[in-house]
């Protein structure tokens, strides 16, 4: 099969606003409706559903480009930040993402889903292995951490609650998990 023509500049600004309005529009209420995220994106309803045929569509998509995103700012993260508080920062944004696909409900129980999860699950570890040996560089975690069993631990975050108190919890749990994480000191 040929490959598909570029899109023009205009429709990857369309795509791209679009992803941007959806993925604000989601995580103040999964069912905000397409139209309405049409209008705040500055689209008509026929060029959002150009992009995106469903809404299932859509909210996949938001999670692979947030996700996407994420593992490309490690290097700004890690310039931005020392190493344990990039490695902060970094979880802490993942579990916002994956608390926002879990509250999303049934368009992220398919198969397409699992394929998006599947998909990004090496870029994901593979970041996190990046962070990590930025910390193990630095002296602040010990040698050998596994990315998969960091990422594995750290799913607590995303399954506090989205509220003040959730929050705060998701806090005293990361730095759990980084205290388990430091280099013993002998």
């Amino acid at each position: 099969m040929p490959d598909a023509a570029p899109q023009r500049s205009d429709a990857l600004k369309n795509r791209e606003a679009i992803l941007q309005v959806a993925h604000d529009a989601l995580a103040e209420s999964p069912d905000a409706s397409l139209n309405s995220i049409a209008k705040r994106a500055g689209v008509g309803a026929g060029t959002l559903y150009r992009h995106f045929p469903t809404r299932e569509a859509l909210i996949l998509e938001v999670y692979r480009h947030d996700i996407g995103r994420l593992v490309d700012s490690v290097p700004d993260v890690l310039a931005a930040h020392a190493p344990l508080d990039a490695l902060r920062h970094w979880f802490t944004t993942l579990a916002a993402y994956v608390r926002l696909k879990h509250g999303l409900g049934d368009a992220l129980h398919t198969a397409a889903a699992q394929e998006i999860v599947d998909a990004t699950y090496a870029p994901v570890t593979a970041a996190i292995g990046r962070l990590l040996d930025a910390c193990e560089r630095a002296g602040e975690v010990r040698p050998g951490l596994d990315p998969a069993d960091v990422l594995l631990l750290m799913s607590c975050l995303w399954r506090t609650p989205g509220d003040p108190a959730g929050a705060a919890q998701a806090d005293r749990l990361l730095e759990l998990a980084i205290d388990g994480f430091r280099r013993v000191r002998g």
